[in-house]
C-alpha cells in the first residue's frame, strides 16, 4: 500500500453489516468538540447559578473560622481548621455540579453514538508505530480539517479576547486605583462576557465539526463493487457453491420423489408438458394427495415411470394444469377438485375390472 491510498474505487454507500463492524471496533462519527462545547457551557451556566451561592458558603465558612479564633497568633491548627470548614460549606455544591457535568458528557456521546462499550479504539496497534503510515495519516483529509479547525478556534477565541479587552479598555486601567471590592466585580462581569462569547463560538464549531465528522465517516465507510461482493460471499456463501447446494438439493427431492410415482393410483397429464401422480388411501386420507408432479422433461420421466410400472396414465389438460400449478407436491388436493379427481378414478376403477 502507498502512501496516499487511492480510495477513487470506492463508490458504494456502505452496508449495514460494515456500519456494524465499524461502530463495534469504536469507529463511529463524533465529535470531541461539541462535547467540550456542551461541557463549556454547561459549567458556565452552573457558575452563573450557582457561583454566588458558593461565594457565600465559602464566605460564611471563612467567618465561621474567623469567629473561633482567640488566640493572638494565627497557628497552623487553626488554618487547617478554617480551610476545612470553608471546604465542607462549599463542597456539595461544587459534587452536585460535578456530577451535573459527568452526567452531560456521558448523555452528549450517548446521543451522538449510542451506547456501546468497546476497548478496540486504545487497543495498542503495531502500524500505529509505522512512521510511514504516520506521515500518511498526517496529510489525510480529517487530520488537515482538525487541524485547520484548532487554528480557526485559536483566532477566533483569541479575536473575542482582544475585542473585549479593547472595548473595556479604559475601564480596566482603572483598575489598579480602585479597592479590590469594587474592582473584582468588574473584572467578574467582564470575564463573563468573554466566557459566554467563547461558549457560543465553540458550541458552532462543535457543530460544525459534528456535521464534517458524519460526512467524513460515511465517506470513509463507502465500499468497492468487489467489497460487497466478498461481504456477501463470506456473509452468504459463495453464489456459485449456494447454487451447487440447491442444484444437489433439486436433485435429491426429485429422486424421492420419483420414487414415489409407481406407487400412485394414477398420473394425470397435459399429455405432454405436465403430469401430475395421484395417490388414495382411504384409510390414512382426506382425500388424494400429490406424490409427484413435474414439468417438460420431469413431465416425460412421470409418465415413463408410470408406464414401467403399470400405474394408469389419464389425460385431462385442464385438470393436470390446475393440479400442477394450485396443489404442492405432499399436499391433499383442494375440495374443489374433487368431483373431477374422483371423476378420473372412477375411469381408472373401470379400466382395471374391464382388464380382469
Amino acid at each position: 500500500m502507498g502512501l496516499f491510498q487511492d480510495k477513487s474505487d470506492k463508490t458504494e454507500k456502505a452496508t449495514p453489516k460494515r456500519l456494524s463492524d465499524a461502530r463495534n471496533k469504536g469507529q463511529v462519527a463524533k465529535s470531541a468538540e461539541l462535547g467540550m462545547a456542551m461541557l463549556f457551557l454547561l459549567g458556565l451556566i452552573l457558575v452563573e447559578a450557582g457561583g454566588g451561592s458558593l461565594i457565600e458558603a465559602l464566605k460564611e465558612g471563612l467567618r465561621q473560622g474567623f469567629s473561633l479564633h482567640v488566640e493572638p497568633e494565627i497557628t497552623r491548627t487553626w488554618a487547617v481548621e478554617t480551610l476545612r470548614t470553608a471546604i465542607l460549606r462549599v463542597a456539595p455544591g461544587i459534587l452536585i455540579m460535578m456530577a451535573i457535568l459527568v452526567a452531560t458528557a456521558l448523555v452528549t456521546g450517548f446521543a451522538q453514538v449510542g451506547i456501546k462499550f468497546t476497548i478496540e479504539p486504545i487497543r495498542p496497534k503495531l502500524e500505529k508505530l509505522n512512521p510511514i503510515a504516520g506521515l500518511g495519516r498526517m496529510f489525510q483529509l480529517r487530520s488537515v480539517m482538525q487541524t485547520g479547525l484548532a487554528f480557526l478556534k485559536f483566532v477566533v477565541l483569541f479575536g473575542i479576547l482582544w475585542f473585549n479587552i479593547q472595548g473595556d479598555l479604559p475601564v480596566l486601567l482603572t483598575l489598579a486605583d480602585m479597592p479590590f471590592a469594587e474592582s473584582a466585580p468588574i473584572v467578574a462581569e467582564l470575564a463573563i462576557k468573554i466566557f459566554w462569547w467563547i461558549a457560543i463560538v465553540l458550541l458552532l464549531l462543535g457543530i460544525l465539526d459534528l456535521i464534517y465528522q458524519k460526512w467524513q465517516h460515511q465517506k470513509d465507510m463507502r465500499m468497492s463493487k468487489q467489497d460487497i461482493k466478498d461481504e456477501a460471499k463470506s456473509t452468504d456463501g459463495d453464489p456459485e457453491i449456494k447454487a451447487r447446494i440447491k442444484r444437489a438439493m433439486r436433485e435429491v427431492s426429485r429422486r424421492r420423489m420419483m420414487e414415489e410415482v409407481p406407487k400412485a393410483d394414477v398420473v394425470i397429464t397435459n399429455p405432454t408438458h405436465f403430469a401430475v401422480a395421484l395417490k388414495y388411501e382411504k384409510s390414512d386420507m382426506a382425500a388424494p394427495s400429490v406424490v409427484a408432479k413435474g414439468a417438460d422433461e420431469v413431465a416425460f420421466k412421470i409418465r415413463e415411470l408410470a408406464k414401467e410400472n403399470k400405474v394408469p396414465i389419464m389425460e385431462d389438460p385442464p385438470l393436470a394444469r390446475a393440479l400442477f400449478s394450485s396443489v404442492r407436491l405432499g399436499d391433499e388436493i383442494p375440495r374443489r377438485f374433487y368431483e373431477a379427481v374422483a371423476a378420473v378414478l372412477a375411469r381408472v376403477l373401470r379400466m382395471k375390472q374391464e382388464a380382469r
